[in-house]
């Protein structure tokens, strides 16, 4: 196993050395002078900033969080410029060809004096007319290949393209994450949900990620959000914090403001597990938040579960659907929160009616979500399975780089319709 690790450790390392060799070349060597301030800058750039992605990844595991943050902001987001880095430049080296190939004042050639022979009508005595070859038209591509000066221009009209199209991208996903998330509305209609509880609200708010990045002012935001929209209940669907609760208590504390008839639920998610799963439960229960640890509950139209996430099955606190649901009246509605929306096959064989889920951040950077589809049923919206309603949220927060790009952050009214009414 230790073998493997190092060998997935040596994998990674190649590979981001590979890249930003890539990048180097393409958006230092080939736009500059040796010697040359920028071709200085760029090399060191280059060797810094996939340091401070590394330090960032691993920081959370060797740093506390106030060192952790010098190194998260800078290298989270570099992975993020890096990945649109890529992409642009990729599609800069489609177009490249084509802009070499482009005809320039030097390629055309000066039109003929009059009465001078030109290719068509050379002069009679001039040697080899005969020769093969002599009397064929010279065309702007024949004449000469892209001149230096051609392709310096050429290498940095796309490297000056891509780091801006890079930069846009980037900027605009980082607002909207730092902007906080959009309500959503989404309704859902349920068979067995009685008349009286038509036009049930629910809020669901998943993966927070309160961290090195987002912090209290995050969290309020959120909740002011969800205060504002004055649902019936609210649910937290996990990935509530990366670190402990020492390092992050501060910032959640606002979650004590959640107001709503029926109270506010919580479950746990993967990251949970990673930061010291039983400690927040019991500091969400001190914020007067309900932990629902392979529960449920009746509320007034519908039953109300909750499981564990399946993260927590290495430490013998996984999901219990059995325990969660097994005894309950079968004639009543059923919501289910579960983190991770690949569960749907445990709530189908349970017979719940809807089941509430996050964990896939919709992709977060296109194209991740093309990525999120080979893992998870379902990466947003709502969809059937069965008898079962499956809804994804995108969740509130972002992981790792600060940035959407293709699905930005929500926070969801989930609202439910009763057939009988």
């Amino acid at each position: 196993m230790i073998v493997l690790v190092v060998l997935g450790v040596l994998l990674v390392l190649a590979l981001l050395t590979l890249v930003h060799w890539y990048l180097w070349r393409r958006l230092v060597r080939d736009v500059s002078a040796p010697g040359g301030r920028w071709r200085r800058t760029g090399t060191v750039l280059a060797v810094v900033l996939p340091l401070l992605s590394v330090g960032a990844l691993v920081g959370g595991r060797a740093f506390p969080i106030a060192v952790e943050r010098w190194f998260a902001w800078p290298g989270y987001l570099w992975l993020a410029v890096l990945l649109y880095l890529l992409l642009a430049l990729g599609v800069g080296e489609l177009v490249r060809p084509l802009l070499l190939r482009l005809p320039s004042r030097a390629a055309v050639p000066d039109a003929p004096a009059p009465g001078a022979p030109t290719a068509e009508d050379p002069a009679p005595d001039e040697p080899g007319v005969n020769e093969p070859g002599v009397n064929e038209v010279a065309t702007p591509a024949t004449l000469a290949a892209p001149s230096p000066e051609r392709r310096l221009f050429v290498a940095r009209a796309v490297a000056i393209g891509a780091s801006g199209a890079a930069a846009a991208v980037v900027g605009n996903g980082m607002y909207g994450v730092l902007r906080g998330p959009r309500l959503k509305q989404v309704t859902v209609p349920l068979a067995k949900l009685p008349a009286a509880a038509h036009g049930y609200r629910i809020a669901v708010v998943s993966d927070i990620h309160l961290g090195p990045i987002l912090g209290r002012a995050h969290t309020q935001r959120i909740v002011d959000t969800i205060n504002a929209a004055k649902p019936d209940l609210i649910t937290i669907v996990g990935d509530l914090v990366d670190g402990t609760v020492p390092e992050l208590g501060r910032d959640a504390e606002p979650l004590a403001q959640l107001r709503a008839r029926d109270g506010a639920y919580f479950v746990t998610g993967n990251h949970e597990y990673f930061s010291g799963a039983a400690p927040w439960v019991d500091f969400v229960r001190e914020l007067g938040i309900h932990p629902l640890q392979n529960a449920r509950v009746e509320l007034g139209g519908f039953d109300l579960a909750g499981v564990n996430d399946i993260a927590g099955e290495r430490e013998g606190d996984g999901p219990d659907f059995g325990r969660a649901l097994g005894d309950r009246d079968p004639a009543r509605t059923a919501v289910l929160l579960s983190h991770q929306p690949v569960t749907i096959h445990d709530a189908v064989r349970h017979g719940v009616d809807l089941q509430l889920s996050g964990h896939t951040h919709g992709g977060q950077l296109w194209p991740g979500n093309f990525v999120a589809e080979l893992a998870n049923p379902t990466v947003a919206g709502l969809e059937r399975y069965g008898d079962t309603q499956l809804y994804v949220t995108r969740g509130a927060g972002a992981w790792g780089p600060p940035v959407r790009v293709g699905a930005p952050s929500d926070i969801t009214i989930v609202t439910l319709a009763s057939l009988r009414a």
